[in-house]
C-alpha cells in the first residue's frame, strides 16, 4: 500500500496591509493565536505573521504578510478566494453578535451542498472569510479569553480556489496529491486528503469572473501538510514527473518548503509537519517575541527599527 504523501492543509498565507489592525483582527475579533512573530525570509523589512491555535498544527495556521501602504488586490478567478473556519454548530447566534459588535458586514447565514451552514465576511483587510458551522470537528478550539471556549475557532474547515477550469487542477489533486473528491454539487467540487473537517479544498468552477489580481486582502498561497523531509521529497519527485517547475527545497526554521503553480496559476506549496513552532520558543510563549532566522540575526537592530510596532492586546475584544 503507497504511503500517503500530502495529508492535509498545512498553512495558507495572505497579504494584508498596515500590520497592528491585522494583529487586532485575527487574535482580537476571531481570538487566535499568535503562534509566531517573525519576518519575510525574503523581504526581512516586512513581518511574518502566524496565527493559528494554541500549538500551531498544522490545518490551523493563517499567516501573513503585512505591507505597509500596499494596494487592494482583487478577488477573481486564479486565486484562492475564500478562506473558511470551523466553529461549533451551536455557535451562529454568537457569532453573528460578536461580529455586529465590531463592525464586521457579513451576509446572512446560508446552506451549502445541503447541510453545511456557513457566513461570508471580509478582513479588515478585505481578505474573503467563512465561518462553517459543524458538529463534525472534534479539534479543540483556542482563545485568549475574549471568546468562551464552547464558541471558540478550532482552525481551518477548508478553502475555496476559484478557477477558469477545474479539471487539471482537480487532476493535480486527485492523481498527485493524495486527494479525493468528496463531495460536488453546481460548479463546486470538494477535495479532501483526510476527509475531516480542516482539509477541504473546493475547486469552484468560474470562467465567467474576471481574473484576479495580488495585492492586500488577497491569498499569496495555500500549503500542504506532508509528514516529513523524505515523503516531501518523494512529492517533489512525483510533481516533477508530472511537468510542474517545482523549487528546490527551502528552509522556512518552523517547516522545510517546495513551491509550484498549480494549472491554474495559484502559487501551492508542500511544508513538513516538523520542527514546528517550539522550537525557538516554549509552548506557553509562542508569538511573544520577534523570531529571525540565524543568518539574519547580525541585522536584528536595524530590522527591528524599521518594523512597525504591533503588541496582542486581546482585551479590548472581551465579550
Amino acid at each position: 500500500m503507497n504511503k500517503q504523501l500530502i495529508t492535509g492543509i498545512h498553512h495558507v498565507t495572505a497579504l494584508a496591509d498596515d500590520a497592528q489592525k491585522n494583529v487586532d483582527f485575527y487574535t482580537g475579533i476571531l481570538g487566535l493565536r499568535m503562534v509566531k512573530k517573525t519576518v519575510n525570509f525574503d523581504a526581512p523589512d516586512v513581518y511574518h505573521l502566524y496565527y493559528g491555535n494554541e500549538t500551531g498544527s498544522p490545518g490551523t495556521i493563517m499567516t501573513f504578510f503585512p505591507f505597509q501602504g500596499m494596494m487592494k488586490g482583487r478577488h477573481g478567478k486564479g486565486q484562492m478566494t475564500a478562506t473558511s473556519f470551523s466553529v461549533p454548530d451551536t455557535s451562529l447566534d454568537y457569532w453573528l453578535k460578536r461580529l455586529k459588535k465590531f463592525g464586521i458586514q457579513h451576509t446572512a447565514p446560508q446552506q451549502r451542498f445541503d447541510d453545511e451552514l456557513f457566513i461570508y465576511f471580509e478582513d479588515i483587510h478585505g481578505l474573503g472569510l467563512e465561518l462553517v458551522f459543524n458538529k463534525e470537528d472534534q479539534r479543540p478550539g483556542f482563545t485568549y479569553g475574549q471568546t468562551p471556549m464552547e464558541h471558540a475557532v478550532k482552525g481551518f474547515h477548508g478553502v475555496a480556489l476559484t478557477e477558469e477550469g477545474y479539471e487539471r487542477t482537480a487532476a493535480l489533486l486527485l492523481q498527485g496529491m493524495d486527494h479525493q473528491l468528496v463531495k460536488e454539487k453546481g460548479n463546486r467540487y470538494r477535495m479532501s486528503a483526510s476527509g475531516v473537517p480542516g482539509d477541504f479544498v473546493d475547486i469552484i468552477h468560474s470562467p465567467q469572473d474576471s481574473r484576479g489580481l495580488g495585492g492586500s486582502g488577497t491569498i499569496h498561497h495555500l500549503a500542504f501538510a506532508t509528514p516529513d523531509d523524505d515523503t516531501q521529497l518523494l512529492v517533489r519527485d512525483k510533481l516533477l514527473s508530472k511537468g510542474f517547475n517545482v523549487t528546490p527545497v527551502l528552509d522556512r526554521q518552523y517547516f522545510h518548503s517546495i513551491y509550484f503553480r498549480e494549472p491554474g496559476g495559484i502559487l501551492f506549496e508542500v511544508a513538513t509537519n516538523p520542527p514546528g513552532f517550539a522550537i525557538d520558543e516554549h509552548p506557553a510563549h509562542l508569538g511573544e517575541a520577534l523570531k529571525l532566522p540565524p543568518w539574519q540575526e547580525a541585522s536584528r537592530a536595524t530590522i527591528e527599527k524599521g518594523l512597525q510596532p504591533i503588541q496582542v492586546n486581546t482585551d479590548k475584544f472581551m465579550d
